[in-house]
């Protein structure tokens, strides 16, 4: 079989800790972009004259803003419409370890309104692709433990391979210690200062919704515009982050079963699919996968549930149900963000299978959620974190516009809700009363509510909601 699952973007683990505003660096003269021709390196993509390319010189540690230095790559995609222009829009890339870059160039993340309106900005966050990325790759000489880990060996051995893994990121990457958000949104106000705007409209999807949350909680005076897409909640402890990440996924995972029941689309039609997933999950837990494990089975589920891809995903079922294994996880994580910023403080194995029973208390059929490969990314970084999460204390004129969709299973619809009650008068939260991770250009409702913000400052009704695309 020729399946290609999409890559899991991980969601991670968090500890309910305060977070002081730190000083903001004294004032300088904004630092300079010089644009000119993008490099020619993404195959099926052809150079755009609309779109140009520039380095931003910057501080690796912005408490030393005279200390050594690295360059953001930042990308530009022209208003197609100049005479009718509003400004510039930056697009803060998810992950962590998206490209804005390759969204800006391949333009296929934004409206024909935005198009042609703004002046589009993105940048590949620190030690993502083109900015100061870590060469490295896990040490071969070490065993590499499943997921979930099954005892305290494997929760040793795990810690033993993330150490050696950053030691090797470290030695390549001038900004791998200096990765977290809190870093970034110190970026990103230099890039506004750097691109002469007064205040920043910025568009955050997924991961690049903290970088937003954090921006206007850091730069409130700065705010002309926020939209946070698929929105992250930095304030969870462990616990409840575990708990509400395997939620969601066993939510989507019931939506797609009603599907399933009431279509005849779906490849399971007329069996009982709960009983046709279970039985796949304890062919992986007798080995008849090996090496791929339960693990890999729900990663499965979360990859194209995200889209969602309901037909797809029931024919893996069947297809697994009939001996074929999963494919391999991937993950594509930009770890030095990451873990920056959702620290993984388990003390040993017992406290770890705490989690996965946490985990399969909420979502007796998925079992895990992201939760505990957030766990398992992180385990061993050391602390403190430099961007610890906390709950959110946002004072914009402007009110940040919140886009969720009802049923996402990575950036659960209780995440949305919870950082709408945090952020009070000064968020919007609207609901698209569908599926899958990804909301904005879902139907024309979710399009209009985004573009009338950003173009017309048009904030919604309380309460507005999106119907569901069939």
């Amino acid at each position: 079989m020729n399946r290609r699952l999409s890559a899991v973007a991980v969601a991670v683990l968090v500890l309910l800790a305060g977070a002081p505003a730190p000083a903001r660096a004294d004032p300088a003269p904004p630092p300079a972009l010089v644009w000119g021709e993008c490099p020619d390196d993404l195959p099926n993509v052809p150079l755009d004259p609309a779109v140009r390319c520039a380095r931003l010189r910057l501080p690796v540690d912005w408490a030393r803003p005279h200390g050594p230095t690295f360059e953001l790559a930042v990308a530009r995609r022209a208003a197609r419409v100049p005479e009718r222009r509003v400004g510039t829009l930056v697009f803060g890339p998810g992950g962590p370890g998206d490209s804005g870059v390759e969204r800006i160039r391949k333009g296929d993340r934004f409206s024909d309104e935005l198009l042609d309106r703004f002046d589009l900005v993105s940048f590949d966050p620190r030690t993502v692709a083109r900015t100061a990325a870590p060469a490295c790759a896990p040490d071969p000489a070490l065993r590499r433990p499943p997921i979930p880990l099954a005892d305290q060996a494997d929760f040793d051995a795990a810690i033993a391979d993330n150490r050696a893994l950053w030691d090797r990121c470290r030695a390549t990457s001038p900004v791998f210690d200096h990765a977290d958000t809190l870093s970034t949104v110190h970026d990103l106000e230099a890039l506004r200062r750097a691109l002469g705007e007064r205040r920043l409209a910025f568009h955050g999807s997924s991961y690049g919704t903290l970088l937003g949350q954090q921006y206007a909680e850091r730069y409130p005076d700065r705010v002309r515009a926020v939209v946070l897409e698929g929105v992250f909640d930095h304030s969870l402890d462990v616990r409840a982050f575990v708990r509400t990440q395997a939620a969601a996924l066993q939510d989507s995972f019931d939506e797609f079963v009603s599907w399933c029941d009431r279509s005849a689309e779906c490849a399971l039609h007329g069996r009982d699919v709960r009983s046709v997933w279970a039985g796949v999950l304890a062919r992986a837990d007798r080995g008849e996968y090996a090496p791929r494990t339960s693990f890999d089975v729900t990663a499965v589920a979360l990859g194209m549930l995200a889209g969602p891809r309901w037909p797809q995903l029931a024919a893996e079922i069947r297809d697994m149900d009939a001996g074929d294994p999963p494919d391999e996880v991937r993950l594509p994580v930009a770890v030095g963000v990451f873990c920056a910023d959702w620290p993984a403080a388990v003390r040993d194995y017992d406290e770890y299978a705490g989690l996965v029973r946490e985990a399969a208390a909420v979502a007796p059929d998925v079992r895990y959620g992201a939760g505990l490969l957030a766990v398992q990314t992180c385990l061993g970084w050391p602390p403190p974190v430099r961007n610890p999460p906390h709950r959110l204390r946002v004072h914009t004129r402007t009110p940040l516009l919140l886009l969720n969709a009802r049923h996402d299973p990575r950036t659960g619809y209780a995440w949305a809700t919870n950082v709408a009650r945090q952020l009070g008068r000064h968020g919007r939260l609207v609901t698209y009363d569908g599926w899958g991770h990804g909301t904005y250009q879902r139907t024309d409702c979710t399009t209009a509510v985004v573009d009338r913000y950003l173009v017309d400052g048009a904030l919604p009704a309380p309460g507005t909601r999106c119907p569901a695309s069939p």
